[in-house]
């Protein structure tokens, strides 16, 4: 299977261009995992700088046609000869370092990019062929740097002196190696099907071990377990002798040790998911039906008692910075359920409340979760605290009937008092107690014989 460069990976690398291909410039698709080199000369025409180093490409292709293209690095690949680059009529930098390329006369396809000033060749086999440096001065004229290394004129003139005689050796080192690479290409083969055949036995056998202890049913927890160690051990003496053995630095060897890294990297993903689906779901309600309070996202809470507005309310320490749609709340009659990121909190209430009158808020400044629910039973009035708006918001049915019956006042009993026996109730004694009414002295007045009234004498008082 060949990972290859999609549209969903180009778009996501050009978000510095608005995630628009078609005007891209300069895009960076390294350490990407890919192993085939296609369709950027189709969606990228305009492509200036392209970045393709630590990835898996064998073969240089589908780039001919990005005729702005300047700058290609394609180091740390598994390129084994230099082609498909003269469409790229404006080629400055070429990096090919730390490749394959050990067909050094392939460099000669890069005469017609004019415009190449820089090559770097470095880590690749050919530069370890004699006369490697004056074969390259002597072929590419417009090379102004190799390996950062400035070429002076000198030097390429005594290149292209001894031009002939470096040419014949090239070619000759180029046979020996190209005999060198089809004996690792088929020791490479032949490692590759024992390493298979090895696999299959591996399965084969771990399936007889599974059905063996698949018929031990009344040990199948230690099964197991024993079954888990000794795939353990055999993973680490697996993982062992594959790095402990002795290969050679070929495209084969790198693309068979990614291969190896990332199977064992899927081998592990799939335990772990299966783990996931074997654990089992959380308890809430026993089998009897008692619900229980539960709190797997270990979060803190405190549960409020609100007599005065007769409800409970649920304070939830939820994580500040946790999206509201990640929280599912769930109110019942007798407790309240929250899922956060599908983690239950459950916790069971002191008193039944209404469900659909209940309501959930989240704070905005420390993100606690608030849960109101009503109770469905009201509070006595003589433990409630009275409002000043009204008293008999505060008193049940019967005790507002008995207050009212306290203060009713008998019309024919009392009326508008009648202002001409003011006095004469001054004159009676009182109705208080006898010990507080003060007794009233009674004088009789003295009638005198020889009294004369003169009217113009003002009375005394």
């Amino acid at each position: 299977m060949f990972l290859s460069v999609t549209e969903d990976l180009v778009r996501r690398r050009a978000e510095h261009n608005n995630c628009e291909i078609f005007s891209l410039e300069e895009i960076s698709l390294h350490q990407q995992e890919i192993e085939k080199l296609e369709y950027l000369d189709k969606w990228c025409r305009d492509l200036k700088i392209l970045y393709l180093q630590n990835n898996l490409i064998p073969k240089l292709e589908n780039v001919g046609k990005l005729k702005k293209l300047e700058y290609l690095n394609v180091a740390l690949n598994n390129i084994e000869r230099i082609e498909n680059l003269e469409g790229c009529e404006e080629l400055k930098k070429l990096d090919l370092t730390a490749n394959f390329i050990g067909e050094l006369s392939s460099i000669e396809t890069l005469k017609y990019n004019i415009h190449l000033k820089e090559l770097f060749l470095v880590g690749n086999p050919c530069t370890e062929f004699e006369g490697y440096r004056q074969f390259v001065v002597a072929t590419l004229h417009q090379l102004k740097c190799l390996d950062s290394k400035e070429i002076e004129r000198s030097e390429r003139i005594q290149a292209l002196q001894n031009y002939p005689e470096v040419k014949q050796k090239i070619r000759e080192q180029e046979q020996a190696y190209l005999l060198k690479r089809a004996r690792e290409k088929e020791e490479a083969q032949r490692r590759m099907q024992e390493r298979k055949e090895k696999k299959q036995n591996q399965m084969e056998s771990e399936h007889g071990f599974n059905r063996l202890w698949n018929d031990k049913e009344n040990h199948q927890a230690e099964g197991d377990g024993e079954q888990e160690m000794w795939r353990t051990v055999e993973d680490d003496e697996e993982d062992r002798r594959f790095w402990e053995e002795l290969t050679p630095y070929t495209p084969e060897s790198r693309l068979e040790t990614h291969r190896y890294i990332e199977e064992k990297r899927r081998a592990k993903d799939n335990i772990r998911e299966s783990k996931k689906r074997e654990k089992s779901p959380w308890r809430l309600v026993t089998a009897d039906g008692k619900v229980l309070n539960v709190n797997v996202p270990k979060l803190h809470f405190s549960l409020k008692d609100d007599e005065e507005n007769n409800q409970i309310i649920l304070d939830l320490a939820v994580y500040r910075h946790l999206d509201t749609s990640l929280l599912d709340v769930d109110v019942q009659p007798t407790y309240v359920r929250v899922l956060v990121k599908g983690k239950p909190f459950q916790f069971v209430l002191p008193e039944e409340v209404k469900p659909d009158s209940s309501s959930a808020k989240r704070s905005q400044t420390t993100g606690h979760l608030v849960v109101s629910m009503p109770k469905v039973f009201s509070i006595p009035g003589d433990i409630q605290k009275p409002t000043a708006q009204s008293w008999t918001a505060c008193l049940s049915r019967d005790q507002v009937t008995s207050r009212v019956e306290k203060l009713e006042v008998d019309p024919s009993k009392y009326s508008f008092p009648d202002v001409t026996k003011i006095i004469q109730e001054k004159e009676r004694t009182g109705q208080g107690p006898v010990s507080l009414q003060p007794k009233r002295i009674t004088e009789t007045k003295k009638s005198y014989v020889d009294f004369e009234n003169n009217e113009d004498v003002p009375p005394l008082i």
